[in-house]
């Protein structure tokens, strides 16, 4: 079973209610990939898309196609952006047998990556997929020195067909980060509750930037990025 296989129908809700700005993001992604991209073509890939919120807006810029492992994420983003492709494969390994002039990997997705050596496949497996003068935009998950062990966090949706809260305390298990989400949704079909737990990875800056450098990109690092957790940049130069 996947890890949204329960909640993916609700994620979109919890996003629009705490505000997140796809549009937004998407216009700094492009701003930031225009600038340094140097390939010749407008081919994009969204690792670990999820429901293609994103894409939906970069699609007015790039030919875009989104990989998610997540089989309930990827019904929702095609149904979405029905003339995209999507592909249902891990970020760690896979393999597409092409390249993009962009691969953009945010809200946090590589923390999923369970280990530095497995972070250090996936952003080679970036570079594999990209084109001489190609860019690779990641938003990483939190670093070691932002979490905060103990939160008590809760987001709320409320629209006129459906509920959802959604509560966690978070802690930490050595250099992962463990939420543990529970959700009460209220909908005309009834009230049901769930939990679904994220294990997350604090991965450091030194990591990151080790992992890129290994890969043999360009990197640079954008300190605010798009929500305050910062972007690693990396260019495959021509």
């Amino acid at each position: 079973m996947s890890i949204y296989a329960r909640s993916a129908a609700y994620y979109d809700a919890i996003q629009t209610a705490r505000g997140k700005d796809y549009a937004h993001e998407a216009n700094v992604i492009h701003e930031l990939v225009e600038t340094r991209r140097r390939s010749d073509g407008h081919h994009l890939l969204d690792v670990g898309c999820g429901t293609a919120r994103h894409i939906e807006h970069l699609q007015q810029w790039y030919e875009c196609e989104g990989l998610d492992v997540d089989r309930a994420m990827l019904g929702i983003a095609q149904a979405r952006v029905p003339k995209a492709v999507f592909h249902c494969q891990d970020m760690i390994g896979f393999n597409l047998d092409r390249r993009f002039d962009a691969i953009v990997s945010l809200f946090g997705a590589i923390g999923y990556v369970p280990n530095v050596r497995l972070l250090e496949q996936t952003i080679e497996t970036l570079y594999r997929h990209l084109k001489p003068g190609g860019v690779a935009v990641v938003e990483p998950w939190l670093r070691p020195g932002d979490w905060k062990d103990g939160l008590v966090d809760a987001r709320f949706a409320d629209e006129p067909e459906l509920k959802v809260a959604r509560m966690s305390v978070s802690r930490r298990d050595g250099n992962a980060s463990i939420l543990h989400y529970n959700y009460m949704v209220a909908a005309r079909d009834g009230v049901r509750t769930f939990n679904e737990p994220h294990r997350l990875m604090l991965f450091t800056d030194e990591e990151y930037r080790k992992a890129f450098s290994k890969a043999r990109f360009q990197v640079e690092y954008d300190a605010h990025g798009l929500t305050g957790r910062g972007l690693y940049i990396g260019t495959r130069m021509v």
